[in-house]
């Protein structure tokens, strides 16, 4: 299978050997790289406009469109729905022995009553309801006890049934009655968090029809599932947070199974994901299937009202079943280092974690008057807030969204903060402040933390420096330069040593820029058209950034970018530069031949004697191999070294000097005008040195050029001595730099039974320019 045109990756140069995988992780490869079923392509921010517009035309758009409109009026009916439900203006809290007070009203005929105890709610027809604090606990799913929430559920019905009447007597403890008048609060009334919620779990269900439209399949069908549950789930607490009691009987009968079972199939969902993704582990469908049917058997039992400790039994599967999906990822990751496993491991870890956190504190707090409820109401909302950032960040993990990875690290926080609290509360019997501040502390040093580790997952650490990279890019421009065709393989080696892939591999493939891929697993690299290639160069694949621990981002397909273009730009340069001193050396030639030679041609033809008429002749001759030299380009070794011989044979011979001349090669390579003239100037120099110093009879001279290595050995048989104690000045000091641009080293030592020895080697000459 394929997407987005990225067919089968088929290495087609060589690799670097520590590129590739260790053989111990090579099972399970095929070869493919594939954009996730989750992602849907929309981590892939280098897909083509018009792949997109093709995507997101016809059917889909249609449907998308539907589901869009289905959407927003669930959303406008709902919302109706609890605008036309009638309310007393006015607020409640819970005191420290479990009643409920009023805190604060609009109403003027209440507002002498603030902080009186309320004890009963009459209705026209003499029916006497008696609340207490658990009606304020808004959702029945987070009432531990059955039987308290089968008395939460009917004393919301009773509520309910009093409130629709209209007029309404209030009763408080110190004996006075107030009659008020119970109306819809109308869509203006409705508060905040309801339109804010309901925002987010429309977000959330269009987010789940997008992505499973985008590529429909067994991942993303799993992904709309949990996507839609926990938007089921924010509309439910919209729906709880609106009203401060007196539930709807339709909601408080269904609350407990139905957001049990959008917990229970989340969780499943999650399992089944993990069998699936990055990888297909072996027996998935087996494992998915006891997830999915101990999922169900569980809300059909609480449903039907066959099994007792309902909220203990949801708390354990979710717990037991997102346990499962983070060791199958786990698996998954030694079958496959892919970094996917890793980070929704990480999520599946923290999930897991404050949602443990969170059943504690409620379990330890469940005996204490007044608290219990504003922690089922914050604490819960808080985390299926979180989880549904999480879903909403899932499909953009390669395009690192900063809001929405701080947006659910917060959420997450917060779930920690308010569940610590309750427990310093309960368990240590802290004071309200004590265990705020201390709550607070801590949940900043595991932000802390966490946030660390997120930013790890996401931009990872590099120990490629930027010196180091540089210098890579100027090595590789000037080989590029001359070797267009290894473009590809450098290209590789270079983001190796940036990203530590497990995998580097030269495909066909070649999109327009850099782009991520597979769910952030792949890079996908074009090789750029840096001049001289005998085709168009195809892409560079980088699967697997530091060892398969982290995802690619666009943080990285945009330094990619940014490297390629300096790449690009340092051949341009050395082009550039090349031409300038073509250009130089081409008009220091002409010069010199015009000027310098046209004086020393009028000088031989005045010379007062032959031997200065000789010396001219061969001074003439000397000029013109070198402005020869200057105005070519590239010079054969056979034809340089002959050039050489002759050159060096005449001013040895003028010395009254044996040559004798040993010139070996294995490949006749074609010498730069730097290398031509750096090796003229070293043979040039050290002879000189031995005409001039060393009164010697017979001069050696072997060059050999082996493997790309070079072995320049002089030795002369005269009177010279202790070469550690020379003085280098410009001659043997401009040996010594020239050999060192070349890359190589030099060394002069005396031999038996008189003389001196000089050896040059060059271990590597086509390495410099």
């Amino acid at each position: 299978m394929a997407h987005d045109g990225i067919d089968v990756v088929r290495p087609t140069r060589g690799i670097p050997s520590r590129l590739s995988r260790p053989e111990s992780t090579r099972s399970g490869f095929s070869g493919t790289v594939a954009d996730s079923g989750i992602d849907s392509g929309l981590s892939d921010p280098g897909s083509e406009s018009e792949a997109l517009m093709a995507r997101w035309t016809g059917w889909r758009l249609l449907v998308l469109l539907v589901c869009v409109l289905l959407g927003g009026l669930v959303v406008f009916a709902i919302a109706s729905a609890m605008a036309s439900i009638p309310r007393i203006n006015a607020d409640w809290r819970a005191n420290a022995h479990d009643q409920i007070e009023l805190s604060a009203t609009g109403d003027p005929a209440l507002r002498p009553h603030v902080g009186h105890v309320l004890v009963g709610l009459m209705g026209p027809d003499a029916r006497v309801v008696k609340p207490d604090a658990l009606e304020l606990q808004r959702s029945p799913r987070w009432v531990i006890n059955d039987a308290e929430r089968a008395r939460q559920q009917l004393m919301d019905e009773r509520l309910s049934a009093v409130l629709e009447q209209g007029r309404v007597t209030l009763r408080f403890a110190d004996g006075s009655q107030v009659e008020v008048q119970s109306a819809p609060r109308g869509l203006a009334g409705l508060p905040i968090i309801f339109w804010v919620l309901s925002a987010f779990g429309l977000a959330l269900y269009v987010m789940a029809a997008v992505v499973f439209l985008a590529q429909p399949g067994g991942p993303t069908l799993l992904y709309a599932v949990m996507a839609l549950c926990q938007s089921g789930n924010l509309v439910f607490i919209a729906i709880e947070m609106t009203l401060a009691f007196g539930l709807p009987a339709l909601v408080a009968r269904w609350d407990m199974p139905v957001r049990m079972g959008f917990d229970l199939f989340t969780a499943a969902a999650m399992v089944n994901v993990a069998c699936l993704h990055p990888r297909r582990l072996p027996g998935s469908g087996w494992i998915a299937l006891g997830a999915w049917g101990i999922a169900f058997a569980l809300v059909v039992a609480v449903a039907a009202g066959a099994l007792s400790a309902g909220w203990w039994w949801t708390q354990g599967v979710v717990f037991a079943l997102g346990m499962v999906a983070i060791g199958l990822l786990s698996w998954s990751y030694q079958i496959e280092p892919h970094p996917f496993a890793i980070v929704l491991r990480g999520f599946g870890v923290v999930a897991v974690a404050t949602w443990s956190l969170l059943s504690v504190a409620l379990a330890a707090a469940d005996r204490l008057p007044g608290v219990p409820h504003n922690v089922a109401d914050i604490g819960s909302m808080v985390w299926y807030v979180f989880l549904g950032s999480l879903l909403m960040l899932v499909p953009f993990l390669a395009k690192s969204q900063n809001f929405m990875r701080e947006f659910s690290l917060l959420a997450a926080i917060s779930t920690v903060a308010t569940s610590l609290d309750l427990l310093f509360v309960s368990v240590f019997s802290l004071g309200p402040f004590a265990s705020l501040t201390l709550a607070l502390f801590v949940s900043l040093a595991v932000y802390s933390g966490v946030r660390q580790w997120v930013l790890g997952q996401w931009l990872g650490s590099s120990r490629f420096t930027t010196e180091r990279m540089f210098e890579q890019l100027y090595r590789i421009a000037r080989e590029v330069e001359d070797h267009p065709e290894r473009a590809p393989p450098l290209l590789s080696q270079l983001l190796g040593e940036l990203f530590e892939p497990l995998e580097v591999n030269v495909v066909d493939r070649r999109p327009p820029k850099t782009r991520v891929a597979g769910d952030g697993s792949s890079l996908l690299v074009p090789v750029p058209l840096l001049g001289g290639e005998a085709s168009v160069p195809g892409s560079v694949m980088v699967r697997f950034a530091q060892r398969g621990r982290r995802l690619f981002t666009t943080e990285d397909a945009r330094l990619t970018d940014r490297i390629v273009e300096q790449l690009r730009r340092a051949v341009n340069f050395d082009k550039a530069v090349e031409q300038g001193r073509s250009e130089e050396r081409m008009r220091l030639a002409q010069d010199l031949h015009d000027d310098i030679g046209a004086r020393l041609l009028t000088m031989m033809y005045k010379a007062q004697s032959p031997e200065m008429e000789d010396y001219l002749r061969h001074t003439l001759q000397d000029l013109k191999t070198l402005t020869r030299g200057l105005a070519a380009q590239n010079h054969r070794l056979s034809h340089a070294a002959a050039e050489w011989k002759s050159d060096l044979a005449h001013r040895l011979s003028a010395a009254q000097v044996e040559l004798k001349w040993a010139f070996v090669y294995d490949e006749d390579i074609v010498l730069t005008v730097v290398h031509w003239s750096a090796l003229t100037r070293i043979l040039r120099e050290l002879v000189s040195n031995v005409i001039a110093h060393s009164q010697a009879q017979q001069l050696d001279i072997d060059f050999r050029l082996e493997r790309d290595r070079v072995d320049l050995t002089i030795v002369d048989d005269g009177i010279g001595r202790n070469p550690s104690d020379w003085s280098h000045g410009l001659g043997l000091g401009g040996v010594r730099k020239r050999v060192k641009q070349l890359g190589g080293e030099v060394e002069w030592r005396e031999v038996a039974p008189h003389g001196i020895v000089c050896r040059v080697v060059i271990r590597e000459l086509s390495v410099r320019p």
